[in-house]
């Protein structure tokens, strides 16, 4: 691991001031299950690290109107615990309580999950982020049960490792980022969708967000939504899931409406399943849900090993249904 400096600001200002414009001289530490393990395995080398542990309202879970703000900074205990998280989206703490270690739940903040790198083991070996070697693919013709089945046509194959992410687009969430410093700061509201992008180079991120910029909180609409979660999973424990599916949607007079399905693990963003949504508006959850699964997994482009995840799609879409409450 390389020297670097470390700064621990107390306001959003001074950490602001802080950050570089550019991707790799400076690095953001939240809760740093991530990081430092990046730090450790020199995919990033920042010669300025800056910590937002000392942040002031940056860690708080308030109500607002009629939605929920989560500070970034907020621990994944804090949000499984929090009375109106586990009212309102039990999907939320499904997802959170799934990630299975309690080292993880303490430590890890609401921010950093979202922005998490991806855990293809070609990134993470030292192959860049879209696994090549002298131009060409690693991923297509090697080991890839475990990369993407949509939105993999390009040069990205990894897939979103985020567990929150497919949950809150699913329920319409929205997250505040800051940025600029001292006096001058400017903020900007993009749904959670935005905050992801598929990258077209190794030099680019997965993210919307700039170098010099900071999540600030992220905003959740209580519109009284069933929502539910399915995952699944090699085992019950720290693992990532092979495929997530998150529903939300209204349900009056045992009949769906406003549904959104987002699927997880299977793209190099979270997968907004429209087909799936489709398949469900007007119907009850009985007639619906086989045929919501079989949507949900059209489109998909299996790469040579990881055709499995096809059938796993239809599953965690019917189970996410079933599970919604």
């Amino acid at each position: 691991m390389n020297n670097f400096k470390y700064a621990q600001p107390t306001s959003v200002s001074e950490a602001l001031g802080l950050l570089s414009s550019k991707w790799g001289e400076t690095e953001i530490l939240a809760g740093g299950t991530d990081l430092v393990t990046s730090l450790k395995q020199g995919l990033v080398e920042p010669k300025l690290l800056v910590s937002l542990k000392n942040v002031e309202g940056m860690s708080e879970i308030s109500e607002r109107s009629d939605s929920l703000v989560i500070g970034a900074g907020t621990k994944l205990k804090d949000l499984v615990s929090n009375k109106k998280v586990t009212k309102n989206f039990p999907a939320l703490v499904t997802a959170a309580t799934n990630i299975g270690s309690a080292q993880m739940l303490s430590q890890g903040s609401v921010g950093g999950e979202l922005l998490q790198r991806p855990r293809c083991w070609y990134y993470r070996n030292g192959f860049g982020l879209l696994g090549t070697e002298n131009g060409k693919s690693l991923i297509e013709g090697g080991e890839n049960r475990y990369h993407a089945i949509f939105g993999n046509k390009g040069d990205a194959k990894f897939v979103s490792p985020s567990s929150l992410a497919p949950v809150l687009i699913a329920l319409g969430a929205s997250v505040y980022i800051q940025r600029g410093s001292g006096d001058v700061q400017s903020g900007r509201l993009i749904t959670a969708a935005e905050l992801f992008k598929t990258p077209g180079s190794d030099s680019e991120r997965e993210f919307t967000i700039a170098p010099n910029e900071i999540l600030h909180s992220i905003i959740i609409p209580m519109t009284g939504k069933k929502n539910g979660l399915y995952e699944v999973r090699h085992r019950v424990g720290l693992d990532w899931p092979m495929v997530t599916a998150a529903v939300a949607f209204d349900e009056k007079g045992g009949k769906i409406s406003n549904a959104t399905v987002v699927l997880g693990h299977v793209a190099p963003t979270p997968w907004v399943a429209s087909k799936a949504a489709s398949a469900l508006n007007g119907k009850s959850r009985d007639d619906a849900a086989k045929a919501a699964g079989e949507a949900a997994a059209s489109g998909a482009t299996p790469l040579s090993q990881n055709a499995y995840k096809v059938q796993q799609v239809k599953v965690a879409v019917r189970r996410a249904i079933d599970a919604a409450s």
